[in-house]
This record gives structure tokens, C-alpha cells and sequence, in this order.
């Protein structure tokens, strides 16, 4: 039953990756209900079997942090496209409170169980998240309710269970009446459990004498850092109010473009943002996204001194050399040309292959450096100038590029490339060049991005008179 229910979900492998339901339930199911299936009374018979099958491939399966990271992932989508959690549970990608089309419409609707919602909902509990876990477990509630009585040997967790925590969460939020109606629920169905009978005292006494404080909720399974999240970016201007933004084909005086100019869109003036369509074909985006796949490595961010994993960065990435393949130089000596650049070590960094999975995003900050610390200057070869990001896939629906302060944002554009100036004439960074990536909402997305450094370009990109600029 197990097998088929799998066989019926992913007959489309690709779906299973775009829609962020079907990959988070996808995980779930390979980490907690193919295990609890492995393990349940009925597989008795063929135990060592299903044992010896489940260790095989044991090491192979998402752990603990692919799960919670995709239940956060899920939190994320909910927060930044302002998404209905009901919505989410039913498969319906919709903004909450409004009666508009919905964000994005799979071709498939997946609706989640009350386990993954509680699931979804325990993460938050666990770390004192109380205003999703409250979303999250509600559906959970509704949807243990409706089941309740039939067994089902993948499920974890319990109506019981999502009462406990939803209780204790809506206590911690201040609302003491409605964490005693769920607890009064609760002991309706385990009339034993001393801890939630207390809790029930305590709560009643609380609402006589108008006060909170006492009460003990169902331990947390472990504790992770919140997660600070990007809040969703104003629309940008109409275009007719945007200044001599405009469409061209550059040659940028170089011979390597006079056959085949480059497709140049102004996208913005200040801070400069251009983007180049059909800068790379999908065959060279293949091989690129090909020759990083084996490398990839979850992304760091430059903290002081040192390198580390953060929440505001979630993505794999992979650096490439120039000698990697031939597509790689190619696509240096193309970035070359329409910069107007010197990219020769140590003037620039290799090629960064980034992979943005379920949610995956990057909350605002500088490409360029803002401390003489930051590790950027080990190549002795300055601050980064100039950033060139080629999109090379394209996604459902999320994924931009956002730039903060200046207030407009970039879809994704397969194919295309994306290059702005970090540092101004001067020197100094350039404060509006604040951007984000935005969080995935379906689909996969790819990005190649080539950091070019400020020495070397002395005479490409020289000072002004003016030392302001």
C-alpha cells in the first residue's frame, strides 16, 4: 500500500522537485513514514527482509536537518508570499485573506496528512515559534479530527499530540481560555495524563485570578536558532515613470561580440543593473549545472574573519575554474567582453555555481565587503567591483532577485545574465546594490555568478573628477 501510494505520488519525478508539497512530503516520507511502515506490527513477517532492504540504503535518505530545514522551508514560503496555511495543507498555493489567482498552480494539487502538518508545526513548537506552530497545528487538529479512530502505521504523531502542543503554544501566546478548551479536549481523550490535568487547574485558576505564568508544555524534541525572514518587496514603479531605461545591442568594441551582439536590457540607473538575455544556451547552462552537481556544498556567508553555514542562506553551491571544461572559458571570455572587464587571476573569483532548492533563498546583504576583515581581501586583488549572475534554469514561480533599498526586483530569466556594479567611482560601496534572492517557491533554480575584483581595472573602469561619484 505504502509502495503504491509513492508509485502514485511521483510518476513525474521533476514535479516531486518543483512543488515545494510534494518535495517536503517526499522527505518526510523517506526520513519518519517509510521507517514507522518498516518497523510497524504488520511487516513482522518479513522484518529481517524489510530490515536488511531499509539498511542498505539507510545512509542514502534525508536525516533530521533535511526534514526540519524542508519544514522551514515551508514556514518561509508561508511568511514571504503572506500564503494561507489551509491553503498550503489543501495544495493550493493562494495568498491568505484574498480571493486573487493563485501564486502558482501545480500541475498536480498534493494536499499534506495531519502528520506533516504537525510535523511542520513541531518544528516551530521546538523553537519557541509559537505563531506557526499555532497555524500549523490547528490544520493538524482539524485533520486528526476528521481521521480520528483509523490507524495508520506512517503517522508518528496523534490528535493527542497535536492538542498538547497546540495548547501549551496558545498558552505562550497569551490566550489562556483557548489553551484550556484544548486541554479539556485532551484529557477527553487521555483522561490519565497527570501533566496536561495540572496544566488544566492551572489554567482555570489563571482565568479567575487574570494572570499567566506556571504551566508546562510537552518537552521539545531539540532547539535550532529562528530564522530571520525577507518581508515581501514593494512593486516597482510603471515603466513609463522609469528614465531612459532602454533595450540594445552592445558590442562593447569588442571583436568577440561584432558577429553576435549582446542582448543588453537597462533594468535599472542607480544603483546600475543591466541584464543580458540569451547570454548562455541551455546546452552550456547543462553542462555548468553538470560539472558543478557532484561539488555542490551547502553555501557559507562571510562572518568577520571566518566562513559558516547561516538560516539567511540556504542553497548548495560549487566554484569552477576556468579549466574545468571549455564551456566555463567560454563563458569567462564572453563575461569579459560585455563588462569591459579583466577577469585574469587574481582579478576575479571562480565561477560560483549556486543550486536553490525547497525554499531556498538568500535574505538582503552587499556582495561587496563592508569590513577590511572580511575574507574577500585574502586575494589581495581589492573589493569585488562588479557581480555578474546568469540565471541558468528558470522556475515556476518565486526566485527573484530583489534589490532592497532601491526597490524593484528581477525575475528569473533562463538564460540570462544579471550584472551590476557593487562599488562606486570612488570606491566606496555602493549602498543601493542591498539585494536579496528571494525564496523559491516552485521550482529549481540554478545561478552561476562571477565576482569581479576592483584591482585590474584601474584603466576599464577609472576614478571620475568628481570624488563623490
Amino acid at each position: 500500500r505504502f509502495y503504491e501510494k509513492v508509485q502514485a505520488l511521483h510518476q513525474d519525478p521533476k514535479a516531486s522537485v518543483d512543488n515545494p508539497l510534494l518535495a517536503f512530503s517526499l522527505i518526510k516520507r523517506l526520513h519518519s513514514d517509510w521507517p514507522n511502515v518498516v518497523y510497524s506490527d504488520e511487516a513482522t513477517e518479513n522484518t529481517q527482509a524489510l530490515h536488511a532492504g531499509f539498511k542498505e540504503v539507510e545512509q542514502e535518505l534525508p536525516g533530521a536537518e533535511d526534514l526540519d530545514g524542508a519544514a522551514r522551508a515551508l514556514m518561509r514560503l508561508q511568511d514571504v508570499y503572506a500564503l494561507s496555511v489551509k491553503g498550503m495543507a489543501n495544495g493550493v498555493f493562494q495568498r491568505a485573506g484574498t480571493s486573487r489567482p493563485p501564486l502558482y498552480s501545480p500541475g498536480r494539487r498534493v494536499s499534506l496528512s495531519a502528520d506533516d502538518c504537525f510535523h511542520v508545526g513541531k518544528v516551530a513548537y521546538d523553537t519557541g515559534d509559537y505563531y506557526h506552530s499555532i497555524a500549523w497545528l490547528e490544520e493538524a487538529v482539524g485533520l486528526f479530527r476528521l481521521s480520528y479512530g483509523s490507524w495508520n502505521p506512517e503517522d508518528r504523531s496523534s490528535l493527542e499530540d497535536a492538542l498538547d502542543h497546540l495548547a501549551f503554544s496558545y498558552f505562550m501566546a497569551g490566550n489562556i481560555s483557548h489553551a484550556l478548551s484544548l486541554s479539556r479536549e485532551f484529557l477527553h481523550y487521555d483522561p490519565s495524563n497527570q501533566r496536561v490535568a495540572r496544566n488544566v487547574a492551572k489554567y482555570e485558576k489563571l482565568l479567575e485570578m487574570g494572570t499567566a505564568g506556571g504551566c508546562h508544555g510537552p518537552p521539545p524534541q531539540r532547539c535550532a536558532p529562528s530564522h530571520a525572514l525577507l518581508g515581501p518587496v514593494s512593486l516597482q514603479p510603471a515603466p513609463e515613470h522609469l528614465p531612459h531605461l532602454s533595450c540594445s545591442y552592445e558590442t562593447n568594441g569588442s571583436p568577440y561580440l561584432l558577429l553576435q551582439p549582446a542582448k543588453k536590457e537597462m533594468v535599472w540607473i542607480r544603483p546600475y543593473v543591466a541584464l543580458y538575455h540569451d547570454f548562455i544556451s541551455d546546452a552550456e547552462a547543462e553542462t555548468i549545472k553538470g560539472l558543478a552537481g557532484p561539488w555542490l556544498q551547502r553555501s557559507v556567508v562571510a562572518s568577520g574573519e571566518k566562513q559558516q553555514k547561516a538560516e539567511y542562506r540556504i542553497s548548495k553551491s560549487a566554484w569552477l575554474k576556468d579549466t574545468a571544461d571549455p564551456v566555463v572559458r567560454a563563458l569567462e571570455q564572453r563575461i569579459a567582453a560585455v563588462t569591459g572587464l579583466d577577469l585574469q587571476p587574481p582579478y576575479a573569483e571562480y565561477l560560483q555555481v549556486v543550486n536553490y532548492g525547497l525554499g531556498g533563498h538568500y535574505e538582503p546583504h552587499f556582495d561587496h565587503a563592508t569590513s577590511r576583515k572580511s575574507p574577500l581581501y585574502r586575494m589581495k586583488s581589492g573589493n569585488r567591483i562588479a557581480t555578474v549572475m546568469v540565471y541558468l534554469s528558470a522556475v515556476e514561480a518565486g526566485g527573484s532577485t530583489a534589490f532592497i533599498y532601491a526597490n524593484f526586483s528581477v525575475p528569473v530569466v533562463k538564460n540570462a545574465a544579471l550584472f551590476w556594479w557593487n562599488l562606486r567611482r570612488n570606491g566606496d560601496g555602493d549602498g543601493d546594490t542591498l539585494h536579496a534572492g528571494c525564496p523559491v517557491l516552485a521550482g529549481d533554480k540554478w545561478v552561476a555568478n562571477k565576482w569581479i575584483h576592483e584591482h585590474g581595472q584601474e584603466f576599464r573602469r577609472p576614478c571620475s573628477t568628481d570624488p563623490q561619484d
